[in-house]
């Protein structure tokens, strides 16, 4: 039975990105108004969740070493990724351009680190800490539905469907459930990876946030939308790690 509840839980929060694109493709051409208080949304959310449910753990319980490494090879990963497709004509289909390789580039980091915080759900669902579950079962699900929008956007743009902006979305958070169920049935031998993966995690959104959501964002005339989504996302994350008492 608890097995059974995790796997709920885990692919509610997969699923939860999916509702991210649901305001783009319903606005149409309006969202294009929305999109800089949705990403700067995302980006709160995804900093602060870096910051407190995904980089404070692996420095409470893994060495600097460990950390570092983590952080440096997730930071890598996306420079990486941004750098090889920035120097190809990426396409899916007949689709192409510069919004397809923004699209590809999200949606692959997200697919990633989606592992590590599958990882984190099945682990805290295993320890005794009811609200450090909650936390990380709710931080993930919360910040996933921005994520979703940030997968969504670029693709729109792209002229991606709507059902395969939804879809997509939400195969981004895939290998939760499968990390979640893996951590909660070997705990005690995921634990000592946990620390690296977090920080893994972390460097990869963080670098996410900086080098791609932060310049789409904060474009002129857009800032004080961005400030306000961002100031909200962040909020509502800081608010619910103080009511789980993380």
């Amino acid at each position: 039975m608890d097995l059974l509840l995790l796997l709920v839980a885990a692919t509610a929060t997969a699923f939860a990105t999916g509702l991210g694109a649901l305001p783009v493709f319903l606005m149409g051409s309006r969202a294009e108004l929305l999109r800089p208080i949705l990403l700067g949304t995302a980006i709160g959310a995804m900093t602060v969740a870096s910051l407190v449910g995904l980089l404070k753990p692996a420095i409470e319980e893994g060495g600097t070493i460990e950390i570092v490494v983590g952080l440096l090879a997730g930071t890598m990963l996306v420079v990486a990724a941004h750098r090889f497709l920035a120097r190809r004509d990426v396409h899916v289909g007949n689709v192409r351009g510069a919004g397809v390789r923004l699209s590809v580039l999200v949606f692959g980091v997200l697919f990633v680190h989606s592992l590590p915080e599958g990882l984190a759900i099945g682990t805290a669902y295993a320890s005794e800490l009811a609200g450090l579950s909650l936390f990380v079962i709710l931080a993930i699900g919360l910040q996933n539905i921005p994520e979703g929008t940030s997968v969504a956007i670029p693709m729109a743009e792209a002229g991606f469907s709507r059902s395969s902006q939804f879809w997509a979305a939400v195969l981004t958070s895939a290998p939760q459930p499968v990390g979640a169920v893996l951590a909660f049935l070997v705990v005690e031998h995921v634990r000592g990876l946990l620390p690296a993966s977090f920080a893994f995690a972390a460097g990869a959104m963080l670098a996410l946030v900086a080098f791609e959501l932060v310049p789409q964002a904060f474009g002129p005339s857009r800032w004080l939308r961005a400030g306000v989504g961002s100031a909200a996302g962040a909020v509502a994350m800081l608010a619910l790690a103080a009511v789980a008492g993380v």
